[in-house]
């Protein structure tokens, strides 16, 4: 049964008084409100204008900030055409699993015509973060940065810039990408590349129909500039440069690193990044680029780049054409991506200290593959009439019918499984060039989970592989962790000599780490956040084709080591979210 947009109203309000009271002790900090309008609207980019899913009618949505410790309230009001749910990504939201976000894991969409009030709890993230729709590819043109500033009475561990500005690459498609995804799925092929990408909502100087309109960064002679970088991006990872500038990376997924000083990054999608730039060259106009980074071998990637100006104010005679970076990689530079992400390490300060899991008592192996499920008839437009698929440890995730977390608290059995494998069912060398068998090439399909005690020590390490010669690199996300990243390399993991090289003093913190094709990376978190939490490839094809699971942590022994009682009203679980009561092509069959 349908609830009326009154009655949600209603519930709503009781859910809001009752779970404001229960954590009036919680919320260390200030309490902030948002309010977010999902709606239709219609842009015009590439010469040509499609209406869209936005946030408040504005791409990319609008920016939230707060301060460490705060809590922040945002209430969705769904006036588009389907259901749709919000995340936080890199917010850990201690105990409170309920507004984490994920469709089919911990809440079901909100459906069109109604509202649903996130509550977000701040804890220890401080920088760059975000937010972003978490239903089907509607992240593409919903979502924005979320600043976490330094806690009251602190400030940053860097010298204070002397201003800030964010700065979120983008998609950006000129069909319906809601309708280019249901082909996808429906016959099981690729998915259609994207058409541009962008910088703050504008393709830049290299597309058609695009130069009037390129976003431009207005900047005075010799002050030094915070950029809150944020890469949603669908599907490529980027390098970024400005011509002539100097970067130096000071912040990585809502955590600090040590000053690393570069003339390029690379950022893969669900990655933030916090960046000092100086405006010290002669008064010109400078490119910012933001273009692709590949190392796959199906080469099938959008090949074009996004631009913004890095423009001085003052009196000079503007230059013809901006200049270009020369120092920013090509496309497929692997040894490019690979030196800038082993560059990057904790700040490691007494203000900001790591606290690196010594005593793993949970050790994964992970395997990180695209693959194939077979079709009746061989009836689909994967190889071989099969359906392209991709899994972990060669199970390709299914979405329930009723989200996990419902499942998991309330006891209602036949939604998922707990057997989600600590290592694949075949151990091969994961990198070879002649993985197209059967015997490797097919996955199995489930909604199979991973239960942990509560404050277990948990070590993950994800195996690139090139089954069906289709090994790229992956951006692994974690949803309600932030984990150390000890050790990366290429090759197979070898458990007895790889763990040598582990960085165990000042390994950086993340919630979203790239998998190197044909590599390795491993990371470790402790177990302390009772909840259900999601764990996927932010490639979003590669999470719509199954590469994601779901951890259980159960509760430990004390009230502050318990999932919070869930709020008044939730999302009803009797729709999915976009074509009712069909189910997608990757949800779970009873």
């Amino acid at each position: 049964m349908k609830v009326s947009f009154k009655m949600n109203l209603l519930l709503e309000l009781l859910g809001f008084l009752l779970l404001s009271e229960m954590l009036f002790c919680i919320a260390q900090g200030n309490v902030h409100y948002y309010d977010f309008l999902l709606k239709e609207s219609n842009f015009t980019r590439l010469c040509s204008t499609k209406s869209m899913l936005t946030v408040n009618g504005d791409f990319p949505g609008p920016m939230i900030r707060a301060h460490k410790g705060d809590t922040v309230y945002v209430n969705v009001y769904n006036q588009g055409r389907y259901g749709v749910t919000i995340h936080w990504h890199g917010i850990k939201q201690p105990r409170n699993p309920w507004f984490d976000g994920p469709e089919y894991i911990t809440q079901c969409p909100i459906p069109a015509g109604t509202n649903f009030t996130y509550q977000v709890l701040l804890s220890s993230e401080e920088g760059t973060v975000w937010w972003h729709a978490h239903s089907d590819w509607t992240r593409s043109s919903v979502h924005g940065a979320f600043v976490i500033l330094p806690a009251e009475g602190t400030t940053y561990p860097f010298p204070k810039p002397d201003e800030e500005q964010v700065i979120v690459f983008a998609s950006w498609y000129k069909e319906d990408v809601e309708t280019l995804m249901d082909e996808a799925l429906r016959y099981g092929g690729l998915t259609t590349l994207s058409d541009a990408y962008t910088i703050n909502g504008q393709p830049g100087d290299f597309y058609d129909c695009s130069n009037e309109t390129t976003y431009r960064m207005s900047v005075d002679y010799g002050k030094t500039y915070l950029l809150r970088i944020v890469n949603s991006v669908m599907n490529t990872d980027m390098f970024v440069a400005i011509a002539d500038h100097n970067l130096t990376v000071v912040g990585w997924d809502g955590s600090y690193v040590k000053p690393l000083e570069v003339s390029y990054i690379m950022i893969t999608p669900g990655q933030t990044m916090d960046v000092l730039v100086t405006a010290n060259q002669s008064p010109s106009y400078y490119y910012m680029l933001a273009s692709p980074y590949f190392d796959g071998q199906a080469d099938d990637f959008d090949k074009s780049i996004a631009s913004a100006i890095f423009q001085y104010n003052g009196n000079y005679t503007p230059p013809s054409i901006p200049v270009y970076p020369s120092n920013i990689p090509g496309f497929y530079d692997v040894g490019a991506a690979s030196y800038y992400t082993t560059k990057l390490r904790n700040l490691a300060s007494p203000e900001h200290p790591v606290d690196v899991p010594l005593n793993v008592t949970t050790r994964m192996y992970i395997t990180v593959s695209i693959g194939m499920m077979h079709c009746p008839n061989d009836s689909c437009a994967g190889p071989a009439g099969n359906r392209l698929a991709s899994s972990l440890n060669n199970i390709s995730f299914a979405n329930p019918k009723l989200d996990i977390l419902e499942a998991y608290y309330r006891h209602i059995s036949g939604y998922y499984e707990t057997n989600f494998p600590d290592k694949p069912p075949h151990l091969f060398n994961f990198t070879s060039e002649d993985l197209l068998t059967d015997n490797v090439t097919i996955s199995d399909q489930g909604t199979r989970v991973k239960v942990l005690n509560y404050n277990e020590t948990v070590e993950i390490t994800f195996q690139g592989t090139n089954v069906m010669n289709s090994g790229e690199n992956h951006p692994m996300h974690l949803h309600g962790f932030r984990f150390y990243v000890v050790g990366t390399g290429v090759g197979n993991f070898d458990n007895v000599t790889d763990p040598l090289t582990y960085n165990l003093v000042d390994p950086p913190e993340a919630n979203t780490v790239p998998i190197p094709k044909d590599g390795w990376a491993t990371i470790r978190f402790v177990a302390s956040n009772p909840g259900v939490w999601y764990m996927h490839c932010h490639f979003d094809r590669h999470m719509s084709w199954g590469m994601d699971t779901a951890f259980i942590v159960k509760n430990g022994n004390t009230e502050e080591s318990t999932i919070l009682p869930p709020p008044a009203y939730m999302p009803p679980c009797e729709t999915d979210s976009l074509y009712g009561p069909r189910q997608s092509m990757f949800q779970k069959e009873e």
